[in-house]
């Protein structure tokens, strides 16, 4: 359980760093979106002659903003679930049902990331319509979103396999603002 717990611990330093670092540089992303909002409605409204760029690149920070903090709300239980079925079963069989379905998310995501990267090495062949960069930089998001996502995922299932197979697992799990709102189904 050790080497379990050690692989787990390292785990969720490595996600909370990136969560941490995504959610800093997400908020570049929506300054620098807004700013560019601004400029398009200065110039398209007081100059009368709106620039070619600022939606699409809008639209590109938009896309990196969302796909910066999608792991971080994912690991915090952000995401629309419908949770009531834990509730009216038996505490195993709830445990069971949350292992599948974190199991289930496994394989989607790994499949929207394998996905995102075909994206984005076809992105080089094209540009963005409005200034000169290949759109692989926009699609980049994508992988980027899904990994992210990925690695939480993979901390959530180990914790929930912990709890599963470990007795006193759930004792011995650090907890702290980096932990995801799993709920601990004792016995």
């Amino acid at each position: 359980m050790n080497a379990y717990l050690f692989i787990l611990t390292g785990l969720r330093k490595l996600n909370t760093g990136l969560i941490r670092i995504g959610h800093s540089i997400a908020w570049i992303c929506v300054a620098l979106m807004v700013a560019s909002i601004l400029l398009q409605v200065v110039f398209r409204y007081v100059f009368n002659n709106a620039l070619p760029w600022p939606e699409e690149a809008a639209r590109a920070l938009m896309i990196w903003m969302m796909a910066l903090v999608a792991a971080g709300a994912y690991r915090q239980g952000s995401f629309v679930a419908i949770e009531m079925l834990h509730d009216f079963i038996p505490r195993a069989a709830a445990r069971l049902l949350r292992l599948f379905l974190h199991v289930c998310a496994l394989v989607v995501l790994y499949y929207l990331f394998t996905l995102g990267l075909e994206y984005f090495q076809r992105g080089f062949r094209t540009r963005a319509a409005s200034f000169d960069l290949p759109r692989a930089w926009i699609y980049l998001a994508m992988p980027v979103c899904f990994g992210t996502m990925l690695l939480v995922n993979i901390e959530m299932l180990m914790k929930d396999v912990g709890l599963l197979l470990f007795k006193g697992f759930a004792s011995r799990l650090p907890e702290g603002e980096d932990s995801h709102p799993t709920p601990v189904v004792s016995e």
